[in-house]
């Protein structure tokens, strides 16, 4: 089935830091984080589950990274947007935060992160080669 005989699961959470960045009725937002955090996880383990390897399991991962840096792009941009309409930008700040650290969870796993890097580059040729040619 696999030819690596590491367990492929992770674990990832809200920080703590993050949550207590949070207004005092922020109690809706905290369980809201907690959701999208658990809804990640699950779908990211269910697809190792399904990887025949490592490096494909980091296929999957890779797919979740760009998912979250898309997101972080997107919260980041209502940071300023929300201020000049004098809101509180501290739920886009914690929803921006969340997903920058998800990121560097999911990079702390060592049987991942080498294979995560190459798969990057694989990308990066691959997109870059296709878009080149004319």
């Amino acid at each position: 089935m696999t030819d690596d005989s590491t367990d492929r699961r992770v674990s990832l959470g809200v920080p703590q830091q993050i949550l207590d960045s949070l207004p005092d009725d922020g109690a809706n937002a905290a369980a809201d984080l907690k959701r999208a955090v658990r809804g990640i996880e699950s779908s990211l383990n269910d697809a190792f589950e399904r990887a025949e390897s490592d490096a494909e399991a980091a296929s999957y991962a890779v797919d979740a990274i760009e998912h979250l840096e898309d997101r972080m792009e997107t919260y980041d941009a209502f940071v300023p947007e929300l201020r000049a309409w004098g809101q509180s930008p501290i739920y886009a700040i914690a929803w921006r935060n969340l997903q920058a650290d998800l990121i560097a969870q999911i990079r702390e796993y060592e049987w991942l992160d080498a294979h995560v890097d190459r798969e990057r580059n694989y990308r990066l040729v691959e997109d870059g080669i296709r878009f080149g040619k004319r």
